[in-house]
């Protein structure tokens, strides 16, 4: 395994973004992307530390984040209005300001979504946080939640406009991340609240039945229907 795929797969279970990652071993310094566990020498049972990387002022967005405190949130840039500035965005204006505290409001609800926070995460989609952006590896927090299984945070997600169906860097969705890491229930719940709020309806053996039809035109949608739900 090298140490990008190593810090892929703690983007999901850490809920860490893959960018603001810093990774040591020992005396080694910062392992390097390219590079293979083999390459530094880690053995099973070696401890690897995650750091933030401390440029713009990540490490306390993303510690406030992981406590899921919208009120140290929102001193740290996360919307336009915000009177936080580090050496970097002091000189932001327009559109590049709008774009710098866009990006902190997302990495802060990616990581409160991911600790499942949902009085963090909706704080954070009313100040509007943009729940439909991506990671720098293709994933949203829906992706984090579904790797979770954190039931509480789906349906505000849901209800700003999270896709079940929004695929990351490697095709996954939220859906088959759930399913992969047999999260069979948050799959099933996850699955009949995005057609509850497509649909407009509060039925979910109605839900079930039009969900059915549409990904399985000629199928009874009452045995259907009993299969997924």
């Amino acid at each position: 395994m090298t140490v990008r795929e190593l810090k892929e797969e703690l983007d999901l279970m850490v809920g860490i973004p893959f960018n603001l990652q810093r990774l040591h071993f020992l005396d080694q310094g910062i392992l390097m992307d390219d590079a293979t566990l083999k390459f530094y020498d880690v053995i099973p049972g070696a401890v690897i530390s995650l750091c933030i990387w401390h440029y713009d002022g990540w490490t306390e967005l993303v510690l406030a984040a992981v406590e899921g405190d919208p009120s140290k949130m929102s001193c740290l840039g996360i919307s336009e209005d915000t009177f936080y500035r580090t050496a970097n965005s002091q000189h932001f204006k327009g559109e590049q300001w709008r774009q710098w505290t866009a990006q902190r409001a997302f990495v802060a609800l990616y990581i409160s979504a991911h600790r499942g926070h949902v009085d963090a995460v909706q704080y954070l989609l009313e100040l509007g946080a943009n729940c439909l952006a991506k990671s720098p590896l293709g994933r949203t927090p829906l992706h984090v939640v579904a790797a979770m299984g954190r039931t509480d945070c789906i349906q505000p997600l849901l209800e700003h406009g999270a896709s079940i169906h929004d695929r990351d860097l490697k095709s996954d969705t939220p859906v088959t991340i759930a399913r992969r890491l047999k999260r069979g229930n948050f799959e099933r719940k996850m699955f009949l609240l995005y057609w509850m709020i497509k649909s407009g309806t509060r039925d979910p053996d109605l839900v079930g039945r039009k969900a059915l039809e549409k990904s399985s035109p000629g199928v009874t949608t009452q045995k259907s229907s009993k299969l997924i739900f």
